[in-house]
């Protein structure tokens, strides 16, 4: 391995080689922006008015597209897209891997004189045809049933992509089976999106709503975190090359225990590497608003401006794709994992969440006087049920083998759901609860700093806790619980459903007491709202959820709390506990069954491979050096005595030879157990959940103790021997 004082013999800062102005990607940031993506503008400019007010009504929901229309936007896209240089198009979609698919096609045919022309037609753009039986589908596809489909999403923009390679354009697309199985993480977004606006109609019109021409959008703002490290000591790490964390590794004298990276300065070499991300998204439409320094060393996140839910997850996989992308030209390794460092705060994904409509109201908005705004209590207390309802579904959309690392860990939500709401929300939901409308001061105070010349600050109506799985924040909900690898529309797609599910119940209850016109009394809408509040009681949650007081209190009300991701989706296959997703049309059953059976094979295959490379690493690597070290301190034993030199050595010898027999019986104890889930029949559909319990439960603790064994070792070991980047090298000695 190099030493530490070589590792960077001719470094400096990349700079970006594109016009980004005088100071930075920001000066062109109007002039970037979007340049390569087929928006509204670009379609107004090159179809027919007709045309241009049709695609608008398909965008909106209202209508579905025809092949007539398709077929002239497909030239539309053509035109502009060969005019930028693009000779290739991809339809771009998001199977159960965790990772986008694209197969490229070239604009090229053949015309009836044989001569070579570009052609792409209305079937070009509307739909593609990728081999369904090679992507995860969970058993319902068998491998000579391969044929699948994918459909364009008009709601989402095709965005050119472009490397130094080249540009390709792509067509963001949902991915169905030969009979219509959602394959995919959009379909069941954008099945979730319609139960939940039915839903809205409905509640609005008991509240003497006009819906004509009304439109709802769910929406959706991720913030994405990461770390950085830098590429050549990443490479010299097994683990990192395939698991994408460490395995072994013993934390570093410090850590961030003084709290000095968070919110500090941006280092030099990741700023470039993050205007150049920036630049890069901003012509695709990602609108990166935030960036900064997390709390761990090499520890960062980025974050956009809220959008649709539909165009939210795209961008928001763009982002993590670009991440790698952008890293890589700076010689960095970004790594996305939940917890690529033990000891370490890991990754999460906060997925902000709201409810808008097109007459431009937040549903999430409490407004000045939150007691005295109808529409809001009403739609908050459709959430609270709906959570409250399916929490433990909600639970499982976001497991995941990284996940489990994180989960109740004191820098992420715990496993148990639950929601937050501040001091003022909690104490109206308290007064509905009796069928009080407690009055309360909503208006935002004002912090006075008691420092001449500086204006006071603003105070928002609620604090933020950060151990909440789901807390309101001012005007949305923040789903706090996702992990940081993990695409969003799976998650999206439960809650949606899950409030939906709320709102429906809530609607039920309200139809009882509609007049004849349709609509529900105030007064009676009060009465629904209280029983509601009672009810949703149990998952309201003010205090400190990294508590034992909490987990003990939380059993009390009856909330589930699966602490990994076997006991998660083991619950998740009730079908009480899924029913709500069959009956609103988001999944099937046997959508729900195959995807907890793709949840755990994965599960179970990712741990496997960490476990495989932590044996990798013990065995060829870290055995190795302890048994050269054993053999120095042996010799220089024999010599001390020689010279009749009191042996300061021996204790020494006995420390590492007693830490290197106690990691050789933990290596063979631990390759024993994984022996016996390795094997094909393991990851069989029958046995596969109670492989992956058998994982969680048994083989995993042997994996702690051979990694606890490996990292004594580690400390005791000269550096010069120790045969991987050590914690202290990559988040230390990375820029």
């Amino acid at each position: 391995m190099l030493s530490p004082n070589s590792l960077y013999p001719e470094r400096s800062v990349r700079t970006i080689d594109r016009p980004v102005g005088e100071s930075g990607n920001a000066a062109r940031v109007p002039e970037y922006f979007g340049k390569n993506v087929f928006s509204s503008k670009v379609v107004e400019q090159r179809l027919e008015k007709g045309d241009f007010e049709a695609f608008e009504r398909v965008r909106s929901g209202e209508e579905s597209i025809n092949e007539g229309l398709a077929g002239r936007l497909a030239q539309a896209v053509k035109d502009w897209a060969t005019e930028q240089g693009v000779s290739h198009y991809c339809h771009w979609f998001q199977p159960q891997t965790g990772m986008t698919a694209e197969k490229h096609d070239a604009f090229i045919d053949f015309n009836d004189e044989g001569h070579i022309i570009e052609k792409f037609g209305a079937w070009s753009l509307m739909q593609g045809e990728p081999d369904a039986s090679s992507f995860p589908s969970g058993g319902i596809r068998s491998t000579f049933e391969a044929r699948g489909y994918t459909g364009w999403d008009p709601r989402s923009p095709i965005f050119i992509l472009e490397n130094e390679n080249g540009k390709t354009l792509y067509i963001p697309c949902v991915f169905l089976g030969y009979h219509g199985e959602s394959l995919d993480f959009k379909t069941p977004l954008l099945r979730s999106d319609d139960a939940l606006k039915v839903e809205l109609n409905r509640l609005l019109t008991f509240l003497d709503e006009d819906t004509t021409g009304l439109h709802f959008d769910t929406t959706v703002g991720p913030e994405q975190e990461f770390f950085v490290i830098d590429k050549q000591l990443a490479m010299q790490r097994p683990d990192l090359r395939v698991a994408g964390r460490t395995v072994v590794g013993k934390e570093p004298a410090k850590t961030h225990e003084l709290d000095d990276h968070y919110f500090g300065s941006i280092p030099t070499r990741v700023q470039a590497m993050l205007n150049e991300l920036e630049l890069e998204l901003y012509k695709v439409g990602v609108p990166i608003k935030t960036r900064h320094n997390e709390v761990a060393p090499c520890q960062f996140e980025v974050a956009p401006i809220f959008e649709t839910a539909n165009v939210a997850i795209d961008h928001n996989q763009l982002l993590m794709n670009l991440l790698k992308i952008v890293g890589d030209r700076h010689d960095f390794s970004v790594l996305l994992h939940e917890k690529p460092f033990a000891g370490m705060n890991g990754n999460g994904k906060h997925v902000n969440w709201s409810v808008s409509d097109n007459r431009g109201r937040n549903y999430l908005d409490p407004g000045k006087t939150p007691h005295e705004n109808l529409l809001f209590l009403t739609f908050l207390s459709g959430v609270l049920k709906g959570i409250s309802a399916h929490e433990e579904a909600l639970r499982a959309s976001i497991a995941s083998f990284g996940n489990d690392h994180r989960l109740g860990a004191n820098e992420a939500p715990p496993a148990i759901m639950s929601v937050f709401l501040g001091d003022v929300l909690s104490r109206i939901m308290s007064g509905l609860e009796d069928g009080k409308i407690v009055s309360v001061g909503a208006e935002k105070a004002l912090l006075d700093l008691g420092v001449t010349g500086l204006q006071n600050l603003r105070k928002d109506n609620t604090d933020r806790n950060r151990t909440s799985p789901f807390a309101f924040t001012g005007n949305k909900f923040e789903f706090r619980a996702v992990g940081s690898s993990a695409p969003i529309g799976y998650p999206v797609a439960v809650l949606n459903a899950a409030v939906a599910s709320g709102l429906r119940d809530l609607n039920n209850r309200l139809d009882r007491f509609k007049n004849s016109g349709g609509q529900v009394s105030q007064e009676k809408v009060l009465e629904v709202l209280s029983e509601l509040a009672r009810e949703t009681r149990a998952v309201r949650f003010e205090g400190d959820g990294y508590s034992d007081d909490w987990k003990a209190e939380a059993e009390k009300r009856g909330l589930s709390h699966n602490r990994n991701t076997p006991a998660a989706l083991a619950g998740f296959l009730k079908p009480e506990v899924h029913s709500f997703l069959v009956e609103q049309g988001v999944l099937s059953e046997n959508d729900v069954k195959s995807r907890i059976f793709i949840q755990t094979e994965r599960y179970v295959k990712h741990r496997l491979i960490e476990m495989r490379v932590a044996i990798e690493m013990v065995e060829t690597g870290i055995l190795p050096s302890a048994y050269e070290y054993v053999g120095s301190l042996t010799e220089s034993a024999h010599k001390l005595k020689e010279l009749g030199v009191v042996n300061v050595s021996l204790d020494q010898l006995k420390t590492v030879a007693d830490l290197t027999n106690a990691l050789v019986k933990s290596l063979e104890s631990f390759k024993t157990a994984v022996a016996k889930v390795s094997g094909d029949e393991a990851l069989e559909e029958n046995v596969i959940l109670q492989t992956a319990h058998v994982v969680a439960d048994e083989i995993l603790v042997k994996h702690e103790n051979m990694r606890a064994a490996a990292d004594s070792l580690e400390a005791v070991l000269p550096a010069h021997l120790y045969p991987f980047p050590t914690y202290g090298e990559m988040l230390f000695n990375s820029y």
